[in-house]
């Protein structure tokens, strides 16, 4: 064990004085790694603008959405909330989602839990119903902190859908809001009625 320890510091002594000797190797050396960081800060950074670019461009029609698997129609609802400045907007449905399907925090500092319904036949398809609103409503605000809890459909509501959530303070976008929203520039929250203030601290 001695002889090993020896050894290493004898090594590293010799490879002291080498580089004491040579000392234009470390400045070799310490320039390669600046290009090399270098590079690849501006390579993130154009990967960085390309994204903001491209979210910025984000537009869907109704047909591709319609023909989107269900998780990829969660994902697609995520990146149109990234497109609006949502830079946090993530997609957590799945097993023990508890009712949301993305989160998201607006660019006023309003938390958004939003549940998403798709349907293959769009509006033809069965209709959202109030166990759906019931669901998240019960986990949004109570686990997730929600200023805005949204159920958003390429389908439909059922009659009794909009009268409950008025009663419980949610929002409802369907078929022809995500179509405004999906294929211009504005952001969801100028398309939906009495979306609440930032709380006080945001």
């Amino acid at each position: 064990m001695g002889g090993a320890v020896t050894l290493a510091v004898a090594a590293m002594w010799a490879l002291v004085s080498w580089l004491l000797a040579h000392w234009w190797v470390l400045i070799v050396l310490a320039a390669v790694g600046a290009v090399t960081v270098a590079g690849w800060v501006h390579r993130r950074r154009q990967q960085q603008a390309w994204d903001h670019t491209r979210q910025q461009a984000l537009r869907y029609g109704l047909p591709q959405l319609d023909a989107l698997h269900h998780r990829d129609f969660e994902y697609a609802i995520r990146d149109l909330m990234r497109r609006d400045g949502c830079t946090d907007a993530r997609q957590i449905g799945g097993a023990g989602d508890n009712g949301a399907d993305v989160l998201a925090t607006d660019p006023l500092g309003r938390a958004w839990v939003i549940q998403v319904k798709h349907r293959r036949d769009g509006d033809r398809g069965s209709p959202v119903g109030t166990p759906d609103l019931q669901r998240v409503n019960g986990t949004a605000r109570q686990l997730y902190g929600a200023d805005v809890v949204l159920v958003v459909t390429n389908g439909r509501f059922s009659t009794r859908c909009p009268p409950l959530a008025q009663q419980l303070h949610m929002h409802l976008a369907d078929r022809r809001t995500l179509a405004t929203w999906a294929s211009g520039g504005r952001p969801l929250w100028e398309l939906l009625p009495k979306i609440p203030p930032p709380r006080k601290g945001r």
